[in-house]
């Protein structure tokens, strides 16, 4: 039984990583991710893609829906590496690494190719 389920941009070279090892710690399967440019994503009409492509969304097993850091950080939590990203959503921390958040996501395509050499994925492969 999935706990959460993970709507992400699978054209974007650093979200597919995340999902990748966050997939590869994810030991019980308490984790579902669905990339929102997949044919999987029209089984949730509730999530609408260009929000899901402007923020991260997840919905949990109750149907509550989590949005940016606060889906990395629960994600995270449920594979036992929460500790990781519980800065984040410290007090005084939180305004100011949401607003980091959003400019990632803003830029994300272009920063996955300052870090990565690639920019965007097209059918599972990453190009420059």
């Amino acid at each position: 039984m999935q706990t959460l389920t993970i709507f992400y941009d699978g054209t974007c070279p650093l979200c597919k990583k995340e999902m990748a090892a966050l997939t590869k710690h994810d030991e019980n399967n308490k984790i579902d991710t669905v990339d929102i440019y997949s044919d999987a994503f029209e089984a949730y009409p509730q999530i609408d893609r260009v929000e899901a492509n402007t923020i991260l969304h997840a919905l949990d097993e109750d149907g509550r829906l989590w949005l940016g850091l606060d889906v990395t950080y629960h994600a995270w939590k449920l594979v036992g590496k929460g500790w990781l990203y519980a800065p984040l959503r410290w007090r005084f921390i939180k305004p100011i690494a949401d607003r980091c958040y959003l400019y990632f996501a803003k830029n994300r395509y272009q920063i996955s190719f300052w870090l990565t050499g690639k920019s965007r994925c097209n059918n599972g492969t990453c190009s420059r």
